[in-house]
């Protein structure tokens, strides 16, 4: 009896503590579904996108002041994108390897982003190539640029 008495109150403790957690979690974070819709979320609060990782090129000949206009047109061509809310998130790596950086694009298909990097001066110049991959990622990306655009910035 003993062995069942304390069965029934480990299932007891179980059930009470999940079910307090649901409860404190349900209280705590409220679910907007007007924004999850603007977003494009799914149930999961996700939405798929294109990841792109951008590789150094075959092209590095270029004269270093080729280079720098390359570099302006590559980050005039990012901001072009996002603005346009074709792109959520792009940045650089901090270290000196083959890949150089990530976009996540708001697209749905390979090929739309493909057609988005075709735009890049730098790819079109031979300085970076781009690995382009489907992606599942939070709905909230999307807001990423909004922030961004708020927060007091150095221009390149």
């Amino acid at each position: 009896m003993k062995i069942a008495n304390c069965l029934f109150l480990l299932f007891f403790m179980a059930f009470a503590k999940t079910a307090f957690a649901q409860n404190i979690e349900n209280q705590s974070v409220k679910k907007d579904t007007a924004l999850a819709r603007q977003l494009g979320a799914d149930e999961y609060g996700m939405k798929q996108y294109v990841m792109a990782f951008l590789k150094s090129g075959p092209n590095k000949n270029q004269s270093p002041a080729e280079a720098e206009r390359l570099q302006k047109a590559h980050l005039e061509n990012i901001g072009r994108m996002a603005n346009e809310g074709k792109l959520v998130v792009a940045g650089p790596f901090m270290d000196d390897g083959e890949i150089r950086g990530i976009y996540i694009f708001n697209v749905k298909t390979v090929e739309e982003a493909k057609a988005l990097t075709e735009t890049d001066p730098a790819i079109q110049a031979g300085r970076l190539v781009m690995e382009l991959h489907p992606w599942y990622g939070s709905a909230a990306l999307m807001k990423v640029v909004e922030i961004h655009n708020s927060l007091p910035t150095k221009g390149f």
